[in-house]
């Protein structure tokens, strides 16, 4: 059964975006930007100054999020949290509107959707920064006051994806991301998956599609875009 005769026996197609690092460039360096902001806030709750860059990294590794790490090992406050690290980058001076990006979006033709592990109030901020927060019906985000909350690359996130959207079959599923492990998974769960990074990807054979920005996205999936 090909792609668009899909569309009409299951339902439309849908683009699932991943946010930070993807639909803007790494190179802008908000990823460090939350790092410095994580290992403070981890000197500030008592972690050895020492070794709390190990510790968060660790964290990362073990529980796919570093505040899953804190709420297990140190019972932080959410809210605290978010309003020392998220809360407190300076977004709006770093992150600027990027009209090819929304012309990108905007021209494919398929339902759009954000996905993301940040919390609901960073993703917004983003989206509202690149100016594209129109162009998404909605976002998957972690909710981090959630007890076990999913996230990426765990099957249950990418499930929650599904069922927040309304998408009813994983063949009609387009997914971007920054991370080849949340593209893997992806890959996995049934999803069309590209690798949005300017290095080459370790397991290359797990990805459908590999391009160094989203606004190349046309490039290696043009039918949805004409």
């Amino acid at each position: 059964m090909t792609v668009s005769s899909l569309d009409g026996a299951l339902g439309e197609r849908i683009f699932f975006f991943d946010i930070d690092d993807c639909l803007y460039s790494p190179e802008l360096c908000v990823h460090l930007l939350i790092k410095e902001r994580i290992y403070e806030y981890g000197r500030s709750i008592g972690m050895d100054a020492a070794t709390v860059v190990e510790t968060c990294t660790s964290y990362y590794k073990d529980y796919g999020l570093t505040m899953r790490g804190f709420i297990n090992h140190h019972g932080v406050d959410v809210a605290a949290f978010n309003d020392k690290v998220n809360g407190s980058l300076p977004l709006e001076s770093v992150i600027k509107p990027d009209p090819a990006l929304r012309e990108m979006i905007l021209s494919i033709k398929a339902r759009r959707w954000a996905f993301t592990n940040a919390g609901f109030e960073h993703a917004s901020r983003v989206l509202k920064c690149l100016q594209v927060d129109d162009l998404f019906e909605g976002i998957t985000y972690c909710d981090y006051a959630e007890p076990d909350f999913p996230c990426k690359p765990e099957r249950r996130a990418y499930e929650k994806a599904m069922k927040e959207s309304g998408a009813k079959d994983v063949r009609l599923c387009y997914f971007a991301d920054d991370s080849a492990s949340n593209v893997n998974a992806a890959k996995e769960f049934g999803w069309t998956s590209v690798l949005v990074s300017k290095q080459q990807p370790v397991a290359r054979a797990a990805t459908d599609l590999h391009i160094k920005a989203i606004h190349d996205l046309p490039l290696v999936l043009p039918q949805l875009f004409t």
